[in-house]
């Protein structure tokens, strides 16, 4: 289950470690960290440069050094999940319900793919064909996700209360494909809950454990946006894996930074 690509571990490596240090980690820094995941040079670098192009990491010099920052968009993109995944934010029922519709012109049908893409990774369900539905809580995010890729005109947005003629729960179960969420839950929790029987880890082999954990957990609360626990399965997995997830940031997250910062700061 666990995503531990290059791409995603470089993105996590500037998620923590880049953006409280002037956005900028050096070529130097960034292999060293990536070796000590297990990932050689030349992966590091093949997966740096397809990031570029797809402008996630822009080319920086720092003390006459090379090195990458994060684009503006990357860093807000960024910005945007820290809630998601550190605070873990669960929606009540009488939150209601935002609804998103869109239309788009024929010349312009790339857009429908960018919409689509945008609000699935947003967590959003599919109530209907075209009509993508999320907890009413998604409202800021949304809007703001939506203004910064250039799509806000092309939507209409609702909030309100479903009034439907089925019960809430089991509509819920036909918007989002819940086995397929927990099933994710259930992976993490086996792969990852044996890190909380070891001892207190040394700096280097709790980031070796935090960064590919943290990459691991960091799509989960995407793919479940804060639906109301009163309207998921009983005995809802995603609870468990986020006390474990809270658990290990807890416990891991320190000694790995005084890694991480020790190769970045080294001569």
């Amino acid at each position: 289950m666990p995503d531990h690509s290059p791409r995603h571990l470089i993105l996590s490596l500037f998620g923590l470690y880049a953006r409280d240090e002037a956005n900028w980690l050096s070529v130097r820094s960034l292999i060293s960290l990536m070796g000590d995941l297990d990932v050689d040079a030349a992966a590091t670098r093949s997966s740096v440069s397809r990031l570029k192009k797809r402008q996630v990491l822009e080319p920086a010099k720092a003390d006459g050094q090379a090195g990458y920052r994060l684009s503006a968009s990357a860093l807000a993109v960024l910005r945007e999940g820290d809630a998601r995944i550190w605070s873990r934010p669960r929606a009540s029922v009488g939150d209601g319900w935002l609804v998103v519709v869109f239309s788009v012109p024929e010349s312009e049908r790339g857009k429908r793919h960018e919409l689509r893409s945008l609000l699935t990774r947003l967590g959003f369900g599919t109530a209907a064909p075209g009509v993508w539905i999320a907890p009413g809580t998604a409202y800021d995010e949304t809007l703001e996700a939506l203004g910064r890729a250039g799509l806000a005109a092309y939507t209409e947005l609702f909030r309100g209360d479903y009034l439907g003629s089925g019960p809430p729960d089991v509509r819920v179960g036909e918007w989002w494909d819940l086995p397929s969420i927990a099933a994710l839950y259930d992976a993490f929790v086996a792969d990852h809950r044996t890190l909380t029987q070891a001892r207190s880890p040394d700096p280097a082999r709790a980031f070796a454990a935090y960064v590919p954990m943290l990459t691991a957990w960091r799509r989960l609360p995407y793919l479940d946006p804060g639906i109301p626990l009163d309207l998921l399965p009983t005995g809802w997995p995603g609870v468990q894996a986020g006390d474990l997830f809270t658990e290990l940031d807890g416990r891991l997250r320190a000694p790995a930074a005084k890694h991480a910062h020790a190769v970045i700061d080294a001569p």
